[in-house]
């Protein structure tokens, strides 16, 4: 990461591009998550929608073929680079507050400051993650919802728009913030932890081996999904549920509790372990590579 002010614009550009990277490598497992943790409950006798990630897979396969697994991408590819690149920028904006806060600016910051800097990021990418999410939710979920109300994101938005306003686009923003908030703390503490125990004493961190940031970006995205699968559940069932469902955060949770107990909270964790580590490797790979581009194009003062 860039760590003076001069990059910041750098760490945006190539946010963007890291998190292109992300999507396109992972949103067929994020489509069986979403799908696993939004299935209606069964009634008393009969069999789920889904019996796991595996059958979720084949049965989108056989109904739906492989463009099944790629439905709603345009919205977060679409939105996933600005995302990304407010995540990245965040991250580095947060850096130079939490170093000034402390009066170490230029220093090297601590995992817990890297975590609080990563947590700031959480807050600016909500703006579009919520409406984001809520669009590419729906898209996916309506195969095995048995119904087809949207015709592809922009429909979706206008359609949510004329049912709810601006509101409507934006329910499940607290919940998003309750996922991005401490999950992007450990996002980007975990990425620098890792790459400061595998750099030997001495040597810049930049210089890591391909390898090396594949790994470090993976197990980032591992940690980032143990914090944020809970919440991520309550809100893919928020904002998919009809108008009127809940009437809130702590709606959703008692419903979870209630119908499905403790482990309803971490519905589609499967696929979302899965997915985190390649998706988020390629992530890291493509931001790190953006980076050496950018610097080779526009060389640091």
């Amino acid at each position: 990461m860039g760590d003076n002010k001069s990059s910041i614009w750098k760490d945006f550009i190539a946010g963007g591009f890291g998190g292109i990277c992300a999507v396109v490598s992972g949103h067929p497992l994020d489509t069986i998550k979403v799908r696993l943790q939004t299935m209606p409950t069964p009634a008393p006798g009969q069999a789920p929608l889904f019996t796991g990630t595996w059958d979720c897979f084949t049965k989108t396969i056989k109904h739906e073929g492989f463009r099944g697994l790629y439905k709603g991408m345009a919205a977060p590819v679409t939105g996933v680079s600005p995302i990304f690149a407010l995540s990245f920028f965040g991250f580095a904006v947060g850096k130079d507050m939490v170093g000034w806060a402390k009066g170490n600016s230029g220093k090297q910051l601590s995992l817990v400051e890297l975590f609080a800097a990563g947590g700031f990021s959480g807050i600016l990418t909500t703006v579009i993650m919520a409406p984001g999410e809520r669009i590419k939710c729906l898209l996916q979920i309506q195969k095995s919802a048995g119904e087809k109300k949207y015709n592809g994101p922009v429909d979706c938005a206008k359609k949510l728009y004329a049912e709810g306003g601006i509101r409507s686009i934006y329910r499940g923003t607290i919940l998003t913030l309750c996922r991005d908030i401490p999950a992007s703390g450990m996002y980007f503490a975990g990425y620098e932890g890792i790459k400061r125990a595998l750099t030997p004493p001495g040597q810049d961190p930049s210089k890591l081996s391909i390898g090396s940031v594949l790994f470090a970006g993976g197990m980032a995205g591992i940690f980032n999904w143990v914090i944020a699968i809970a919440p991520d559940v309550l809100k893919s069932r928020l904002q998919t549920a009809p108008e009127g469902t809940y009437r809130g955060s702590r709606d959703v949770l008692a419903d979870v509790m209630r119908t499905d107990g403790i482990r309803g909270m971490y519905k589609g964790i499967v696929p979302v372990m899965l997915r985190a580590f390649p998706a988020n490797a390629c992530c890291f790979l493509g931001y790190e590579a953006a980076i050496k581009g950018l610097n080779y194009i526009s060389p640091p003062s």
